[in-house]
């Protein structure tokens, strides 16, 4: 009896270490077969997938450009079906800055992938004339509207006084002509397009660049994501089209960037990474 124990506990011992293993580790990401991958980053499915810890680096090349070291690194894992491929972006950030408003800045991450494989791989900053990069970009203040949060007046400032809206007059009809259009006269950016703030059916844009400065809206409307504090920072999940021409024998590249909104990063500036390769490959 004695030794049937022994061999017991021997057992479970070893299925402890095992189950306590962290994920293994990649020198690049590798995208795991999966039928679905999930956009949930707490998903039991990303539990199988390895993990690239990506070093980020400073945006000193183009202004407005960022001096200073804010987030060291990001950690990825990625799971693809051949049509559709996810990234699971985690990385550490003490605080929590998904709030906008004057002189805030906002928490926010991005994955970066050449729209076609080629020998020569676009420039990493932003790709390059005739070789478009595909940006799939996330913002906490997008996820808190889509998880309920009204970013109205007396949510952002719970002690604002507000006398009076005109489309909010009793007067107008809810709904009515005459309301959408004092709506559009009394908020000019919403009526331009603007969808950088206010009400978001999804926390993510999809969007195209062939180098700085050119970054623009990609009506692709493909790309879903969700993004969850963790106890030390956040863990996102970034959903896209499958790249075209990826294969188990064909790999292609793939790029990162975090922005720290207590770092007061926004647009250019924010820490990114280079190309990374990506490559693809059956669930064992």
């Amino acid at each position: 009896m004695k030794l049937k124990f022994a061999v017991i506990l021997i057992v479970a011992g070893a299925w402890t270490v095992s189950c306590s293993r962290g994920p293994a580790i990649t020198t690049e990401v590798v995208a795991l077969a999966s039928q679905k991958p999930p956009v949930s980053p707490t998903d039991a499915a990303w539990n199988s997938a390895p993990e690239h810890p990506a070093k980020l680096l400073l945006q000193d090349l183009v202004e407005p450009r960022l001096m200073k070291a804010s987030t060291a690194e990001v950690r990825v894992r990625a799971l693809q079906n051949g049509s559709e491929i996810a990234f699971r972006m985690e990385w550490n950030d003490a605080s929590q800055n998904d709030a906008p408003g004057p002189a805030k800045f906002l928490d926010g991450c991005a994955v970066q992938i050449p729209q076609a494989i080629e020998p020569n791989p676009p420039d990493p900053q932003m790709g390059s004339a005739g070789h478009p990069v595909m940006v799939t970009f996330w913002r906490a203040d997008w996820q808190a509207s889509v998880n309920g949060r009204k970013d109205d007046i007396h949510s952002l400032y719970p002690n604002a006084s507000v006398d009076h809206y005109p489309f909010q007059a009793h007067s107008l009809e809810p709904g009515s002509a005459a309301q959408k259009e004092m709506m559009q006269r009394y908020a000019p950016a919403q009526a331009a397009g603007n969808r950088r703030v206010g009400p978001r059916e999804a926390p993510v844009e999809e969007m195209i660049a062939e180098g700085p400065g050119t970054l623009s809206p990609h009506k692709d409307g493909f790309a879903k994501g969700q993004g969850v504090r963790t106890k030390n920072g956040w863990s996102v999940v970034l959903l896209r089209k499958y790249p075209t021409g990826l294969s188990a024998k064909t790999r292609t590249n793939v790029a990162f960037a975090i922005w720290e909104g207590s770092a007061q990063e926004v647009g250019s500036r924010k820490m990114r990474t280079g190309w990374i390769p990506l490559s693809v490959r059956e669930a064992k």
